[in-house]
């Protein structure tokens, strides 16, 4: 079973690519960036604001696939600076309480120059 997830809750996929598919028991959700998706906008300057924005739009995926933070098994973050991993965390534990596995690296540049960007895996049966 394969199976597109789309909201309007998240940003909308911008190019060829979808907010997530289902393939079995796995959701594999595309990264997500601090955009409203009422507006269109980056929403926050800062890592704080930008990082919570992130976990809404993966929150809202999440969601309308029947998904829960809990049900999430990986995430990949990508931080524009190493300097705001500490501040990341503070939100990221917030949302991820069961503690999936994470990779989280600083990348030169991400999409609309924003400052975080998170995609994730998540499992249930």
């Amino acid at each position: 079973m394969r199976k597109v997830v789309a909201t309007q809750k998240a940003p909308a996929a911008i190019g060829p690519y979808s907010q997530g598919i289902i393939a079995g028991p796995f959701l594999y959700a595309s990264g997500q960036i601090p955009i409203d998706p009422a507006t269109g906008g980056i929403k926050g300057e800062d890592i704080l604001e930008q990082a919570e924005q992130v976990m809404k739009n993966v929150g809202a995926i999440l969601e309308e696939a029947g998904y829960r933070y809990d049900d999430v098994v990986k995430t990949t973050c990508f931080l524009a600076d190493m300097d705001d991993f500490a501040a990341f965390n503070g939100v990221y534990e917030k949302y991820f309480t069961g503690k999936p596995a994470r990779s989280c690296v600083a990348v030169k540049q991400l999409p609309k120059n924003v400052l975080c960007e998170v995609e994730v895996t998540a499992y249930h049966e």
